[in-house]
């Protein structure tokens, strides 16, 4: 596993420390599953909005084919 150094404030290292401690895990651990989070969302909202604009320009690529 590879680790990462990251800058936080004060206030962003409280917040995820008691975030972390009403869930019962690490910081370390809420730090790694909202990275895992965002990373497959974005995944899934570009493949949706390329879904999207392929359905609404259908139309128009069959006719520049």
């Amino acid at each position: 596993m590879t680790q990462l150094q990251l800058a936080l404030t004060e206030s962003q290292l409280q917040s995820l420390r008691e975030r972390a401690k009403s869930l019962g895990i690490s910081v370390e651990q809420l730090a790694s599953a909202l990275v895992a989070d965002f990373t497959a969302h974005q995944a899934d909202d570009f493949q949706q909005a390329a879904a999207r604009i392929l359905a609404k320009n259908a139309e128009l690529y069959k006719r520049l084919a």
